[in-house]
């Protein structure tokens, strides 16, 4: 019997590192990137700037929002006024979809097959929601985050309350199904608790030192100066330690497919604030370099303007944004968003990713009705083609 049990613990090991290599193949990338003296100037460029500029920021936002959410409590009469209008729900859910991250959007979700919320609330939520990339444009460019999110949750509501006065509350409700947990213990069975933990310890001590150099650098204070260091010391330390919370997030879970690939990774019931504030963290800075490498590498290798190529196609730009909106998963949006940073796109192509994007939330809306999510998802991109196109003729 234990010889039995050793196999199976061997045959678990083994599988967990060759599908965990997966994730390890961005850093090798990088180690690849600084070992080349053609390319090293530029990735220790890129990898600075995620770590000040973007990571930094994004874990701050995270820290304030994980210790805003945990001292509020739902109330008994919340519940009671969703429960006695549907249009309540609609803006419940609009707001809900309007937090940056996914989880407000998750709970419409789950509420909605529970027969709590409306469809119209789907419809809301999944409009308004910007994923893990509102925590990206909060950190670079707050006002523009938060315009992205006023402007999400005023569509998300209009939307919803259309749907619900067109289909009524119970449309596409699918019957319940008992034990939706077991996507959540499979998840946890493929993370790894130990580097979770070295995770939020990393930025736990991080965090304050990193938010206070980011601050300087955005007063365009020398950092080096500042510190008597020699020039461009602080780009290598913002390079080595992003690179430190790469490898601890690419070797913290396994990916065993799309979801896992694009998606937040998920929460372990135990994870403390800064563990879960590491992983979103670790996660958007990791598709943020990879957009970055792959704007500025095209530029390096062949010699196009990006921006320029784009601009010929000005058209057809916010349609693009809105296109890799209907993509599930966080990822593909965070890259939209990174594109909008660095100039490459323009703001209607970001509108227009921001409300039809869904986010992670279009998995467990898949996974519990799937009819309804297919419907949802479409329903949210006709306002952001019109929204995005609006912004176009009349700003753009």
């Amino acid at each position: 019997m234990a010889s039995l049990q050793k196999a199976q613990y061997n045959q678990l090991q083994n599988h967990y590192w060759r599908i965990a290599n997966k994730r390890l193949i961005l850093p090798v990338i990088l180690f690849a990137l600084l070992a080349a003296p053609s390319t090293r100037e530029i990735t220790v460029a890129v990898l600075s700037d995620a770590f000040w500029q973007v990571a930094a920021y994004v874990a701050a936002t995270l820290t304030i929002y994980h210790i805003i959410a945990n001292k509020m409590s739902q109330k008994s009469k919340l519940k009671t006024l969703l429960n006695s209008n549907s249009r309540y729900q609609v803006i419940f859910a609009a707001l809900m979809g309007a937090l940056p991250g996914c989880g407000g959007a998750i709970v419409v979700i789950t509420q909605y097959v529970r027969g709590q919320l409306s469809f119209g609330a789907v419809v809301a939520v999944l409009t308004a929601t910007m994923g893990d990339a509102a925590f990206l444009l909060l950190a670079t460019e707050p006002s523009t985050g938060l315009l992205m999110m006023a402007i999400g949750c005023c569509v998300g509501l209009i939307s919803g309350w259309i749907v619900d006065a067109t289909h009524g509350s119970d449309f596409m409700r699918p019957e319940v199904k008992p034990k939706q947990n077991t996507v959540a213990t499979q998840h946890e069975k493929i993370t790894s608790p130990t580097v979770l933990k070295l995770q939020g310890q990393f930025w736990k001590w991080v965090l304050a030192p990193a938010i206070v150099i980011a601050i300087m650098g955005s007063l365009q204070i020398d950092i080096d100066q500042a510190f008597k260091l020699s020039a461009g010391t602080i780009d290598i330390i913002g390079t080595i330690a992003v690179i430190m919370a790469l490898l601890l997030w690419a070797t913290s879970r396994d990916i065993t497919d799309y979801e896992s690939a694009v998606s937040e990774d998920p929460k372990l019931a135990s994870s403390h604030m800064y563990q879960r504030i590491a992983q979103d963290t670790n996660f958007v800075t990791s598709w943020v370099i990879g957009a970055f490498l792959i704007f500025e590498l095209t530029i390096f290798w062949t010699g196009v303007d990006l921006q320029g190529l784009f601009s010929n196609w000005a058209l057809l730009i916010p349609l693009m944004g809105v296109m890799i909106g209907l993509l599930p998963g966080c990822g593909p949006q965070i890259i939209v968003t990174s594109l909008y940073l660095s100039g490459a796109i323009p703001m209607s192509a970001q509108i227009g990713n921001a409300i039809s994007n869904d986010g992670d939330a279009l998995f467990p809306a898949i996974a519990l009705a799937p009819k309804a999510a297919l419907i949802a998802t479409l329903y949210s991109t006709l306002p952001a083609i019109v929204a995005a196109y609006g912004y176009f003729f009349l700003f753009e």
